[in-house]
């Protein structure tokens, strides 16, 4: 271990005790060198010791590698970003015509489609997991015009699978396997239960501490969602984006180009911070970051890299609301090993109730609302899932406790206490200067 290592391990071990995290796995990648660390235990009713090694449902970070796996399928002539959708999957709609017609490859890398984006129907494991998803995607109401503003979209992603398995003739999981996963030596990197069980995996926990169920995800959420990785799997993955597009072996995997493309602003949102070709980008501590998190039944993960420092931080956790051991380890790391601090993180302004009331409204889409409303003077929101995860099928999982917001600038709120303490949102205006939605969690929700 070096030295910065060993104190951002007694910094995590610190945190992780505090935490109500049953299992935490951190890594990281400096200088070439990958160290990694586990605390706690994989599952609460069944322990083993976390070890460095072990296996993380890593969610949402898997719609990096698909899009990864899409810029090989550009360069080797078979998509096209600006492409429309319907150029390989003719029958794509969503309910709005134009959204349906106009589409992008681009658009669904950038969460900027515009229609309901979080969508988890389980449409089998069968080789038409896919195109069954995204034929149930008709339905789908706009939650904003095609193009922006930006608000996640898991279903997007759901689509780029489809498009890669239309244009390579083979199953997602098998050409992300062939020309990513394989190339790059990760072969401990798994889609299914079945895959995993034979290695020690972290078992989801709820926000209560139990055991968090289902574990294994539909097959249609893979391309965005359903790798199952290791810390130092993780690492190896982020030493290819850190690189010049070849392997560890000398292969020519991609372009410094497209890797440079990838981490380009696309999008902007809340000033210093974008999204690229799937990563997350953000300029808050000098250096840009370039990250992605994920979130799955229980667990939560998150990969951070600073490419001008060649350097990778992942930290994984098996229990819902771990996020926030995640994202103080990561913040403690790039303190330690380059003195970065967040510059201008938002502060509570004290507004009174005249200034908090343009903002009190009900936010809602098919999957999810957001209340908002004064209460004593204060801002109070109340947000309730209508959906279940990981399937449609699955009841709704009960609302969260009720958060109080401040103003930290205009339009923009913060949350004062609780498990979301510091967490940033934003009520979106029209062109007309009307507030149209409230963004939360990268989440759009329409006024209504």
């Amino acid at each position: 271990m070096t030295a910065p290592f060993e104190q951002l391990v007694e910094f995590a071990r610190a945190e992780h005790a505090t935490s109500g995290v049953p299992g935490f796995a951190l890594g990281v990648l400096h200088e070439g060198v990958t160290c990694a660390e586990g605390f706690g235990v994989t599952n609460r009713d069944h322990p083993l010791p976390v070890t460095g090694e072990t296996l993380f449902q890593i969610g949402s970070i898997t719609k990096t590698f698909t899009a990864t796996l899409i810029m090989r399928l550009s360069e080797q002539g078979k998509v096209r970003l600006d492409d429309p959708v319907r150029a390989y999957l003719p029958e794509f709609r969503v309910r709005d015509p134009q959204a349906s017609a106009e589409a992008t490859i681009r658009h669904l890398l950038t969460h900027t489609g515009g229609w309901l984006g979080d969508v988890f129907r389980d449409t089998g494991s069968g080789a038409d997991a896919l195109s069954r998803y995204v034929a149930g995607m008709a339905e789908l109401e706009q939650v904003h015009p095609l193009g922006g503003p930006l608000s996640y979209n898991n279903a997007g992603f759901a689509v780029a699978g489809a498009i890669i398995e239309a244009v390579t003739g083979q199953a997602y999981e098998e050409a992300l396997r062939e020309m990513v996963l394989a190339p790059l030596g990760l072969q401990a990197a798994f889609f299914t239960a079945a895959e995993a069980i034979t290695h020690r995996f972290a078992v989801g926990h709820s926000r209560d501490g139990g055991v968090a169920r289902p574990w294994q995800l539909a097959r249609a959420i893979a391309p965005m969602g359903g790798l199952i990785v290791s810390a130092p799997e993780l690492l190896r993955y982020a030493a290819f984006h850190l690189g010049d597009g070849t392997t560890a072996a000398g292969e020519r995997l991609l372009q410094p180009e497209s890797l440079a493309a990838m981490r380009q602003p696309q999008v902007t949102f809340w000033d210093r911070s974008h999204v690229g070709l799937a990563w997350f980008l953000s300029d808050l501590y000098g250096p840009r970051t370039q990250s992605h998190g994920g979130g799955v039944v229980g667990q939560e993960t998150l990969l951070t890299l600073l490419p001008e420092q060649g350097f990778a931080i992942a930290a994984l956790s098996n229990r819902a609301w771990g996020g926030n051991l995640n994202r103080r380890v990561t913040a403690e790391a790039l303190r330690l090993y380059f003195g970065l601090e967040s510059a201008d993180q938002p502060k509570p302004q004290g507004a009174d109730a005249a200034a908090l009331a343009p903002y009190s409204g009900r936010y809602e889409t098919a999957a999810a609302s957001a209340e908002l409303a004064l209460l004593n003077g204060r801002l109070i929101m109340q947000t309730r899932s209508k959906v279940g995860f990981p399937s449609q099928h699955e009841p709704p999982p009960p609302p969260p406790p009720p958060m109080a917001l401040d103003l930290c600038a205009p339009d923009r709120l913060i949350a004062l206490a609780g498990h979301n303490e510091g967490d940033t949102l934003e009520c979106v205006r029209r062109a007309d200067g009307q507030i149209g939605w409230f963004r939360y969690g990268m989440r759009l929700y329409p006024r209504v």
